[in-house]
């Protein structure tokens, strides 16, 4: 069993990701991080693969009300959904028409808006995105539409910047979300890959809502590919890389929570998922536990600190 946390670290709140636990379904995830002792989930409303399993959040399905049933008896809660890859096209494949800008989203916005009626039914906040759009003025249009139909829903489109994706630093991601009215999530892989400094992420820390932990080797993959088999199927648990996370999670105010993305199939199946998502909780409490070191303590009138 982990020990206590002291109250400082503690209000820190810690998830666990969907994509930590892929094939776990909604429902049993909730019962999982629960008993595992996490404070929320991320939830998938939308596969973001041809081979990944569907599950279906609509508003009266009977996944959702398990999930929410679940969410009341254990008091775990849905903080953030996922996954919408903005990418220029209709939702079809083609491109997207070249009108005004609802028109131009309008593929995409199918897909979107079913996204936002799940993530309310859930009670989540956010819902997460990435641009893989090669044309800069309609990603801003596409984001912006997501961003207005979200404020409908009270749902807020967090951008994520990728490594391997067209928005993949933070300050362009922050630019977007600016622009848009949205927020950006950081997932420590990728501001490790794209060679994220602290400093920028420190002073971007109001559009911050969620940290997305996980850890991996020092050395980054040799090339796309590699980036993306790394960041869909070959993350570390937190503490167990060399990605210095303790100092991405000092850079951000302490009541941020962080959620655990650590997709590793071979984990899952050594570990077993209770087993995998109590491993990864135990590393993130490290984690939370080093952080806590490195944020200055408040000064006293004197000049001392505590």
């Amino acid at each position: 069993m982990t020990a206590s946390l002291q109250p400082s670290v503690a209000t820190r709140e810690v998830g666990l990701a969907q994509l930590s636990l892929l094939d776990t379904a909604p429902p049993d995830l909730v019962l999982i991080a629960a008993e595992a002792g996490f404070d929320f989930i991320g939830a998938r409303v939308r596969p973001v693969t041809p081979t990944e399993r569907a599950y279906d959040l609509a508003p009266g399905s009977p996944m959702l009300a398990e999930t929410l049933a679940n969410v009341r008896s254990t008091g775990v809660r849905v903080l953030d959904t996922e996954f919408l890859l903005i990418d220029g096209t209709n939702g079809a494949g083609a491109p997207a028409s070249p009108d005004a800008a609802r028109g131009r989203a309008d593929g995409q916005r199918d897909a979107w808006l079913p996204m936002l009626e799940a993530a309310r039914a859930l009670g989540a906040e956010t819902l997460t995105v990435a641009s893989a759009d090669p044309d800069p003025v309609r990603f801003a249009e596409t984001f912006a539409l997501l961003a207005e139909d979200g404020r409908e829903f009270g749902i807020t489109p967090t951008l994520e910047p990728i490594s391997y994706q067209r928005i993949n630093s933070l300050a362009s991601a922050a630019a977007a979300a600016r622009a848009a009215g949205a927020r950006v999530v950081v997932d420590t892989l990728h501001f490790r890959r794209f060679g994220g400094a602290l400093e920028e992420l420190a002073a971007m820390a109001d559009l911050v809502p969620m940290l997305q932990l996980c850890d991996a080797p020092a050395a980054r993959p040799a090339d796309r590919g590699g980036l993306i088999h790394e960041s869909r199927a070959a993350r570390l648990a937190p503490g167990e890389g060399g990605l210095n996370l303790a100092e991405i999670v000092a850079a951000l105010p302490s009541g941020t929570p962080v959620s655990v993305e650590a997709p590793s199939p071979a984990d899952v199946v050594r570990f077993g998922e209770l087993g995998w998502a109590r491993h990864l909780k135990q590393a993130a409490d490290r984690v939370r536990e080093e952080a806590h070191t490195l944020i200055p303590s408040p000064a006293e009138p004197n000049g001392a600190t505590r």
